[in-house]
């Protein structure tokens, strides 16, 4: 089978159910984020990553697969949805475990510091992009609300880790300085 079918050559594209919709529609612009997230977390997972960091982001990727594929279907009655309020309580115990590595915040922080430290920050700033992007394909359409609040929790996961990663390298966070 060819990897290119020509069937959105029009504009359009597929979903679940045999549903076509327009490319520029928020349902594809939102799971198209959600997509872009998960590529650039393939990018911080290509970095030397401690293991329970690296098991935890390849956890994430495969869920994210889930996330976009709840969000690419337009039937909410379809047993299909898969994103659940016990994915959400796992990342509340992710952040809840690594902050008890982390000293309390005084201040705003930049992002920077290790390489994969900095990539994950800028994954946590797609994941917010795709966060506000799902909210608004909810003000339009029906979808499976636990991808709102699991894409938000994410977001603040990826900022603890990103604090983690730099002080397990004794990097120290860059505060903000007006």
């Amino acid at each position: 089978m060819k990897i290119y079918t020509k069937t959105g050559d029009d504009g359009n594209t597929g979903l679940q159910g045999n549903y076509r919709i327009g490319k520029s529609h928020p349902r594809i612009i939102s799971y198209g984020t959600v997509d872009e997230a998960n590529a650039a977390l393939g990018i911080v997972l290509a970095n030397p990553l401690e293991g329970d960091i690296r098991n935890v982001l390849t956890k994430i990727q495969n869920d994210l697969f889930l996330v976009g594929a709840d969000l690419s279907n337009p039937n909410l009655n379809d047993v299909k949805n898969r994103v659940s309020l016990e994915m959400v309580t796992n990342l509340e115990q992710y952040i809840d475990k690594f902050e008890l590595e982390l000293p309390p915040l005084t201040n705003f922080i930049l992002p920077g510091g290790d390489p994969s430290a900095a990539q994950l920050h800028y994954v946590r700033t797609v994941v917010r992009r795709a966060e506000s992007q799902t909210v608004l394909l909810s003000e339009k359409d029906e979808i499976n609300s636990n991808c709102i609040k699991y894409l938000n929790r994410l977001s603040d996961l990826f900022f603890v880790m990103s604090r983690l990663i730099n002080k397990r390298k004794n990097i120290d966070d860059i505060p903000w300085k007006i």
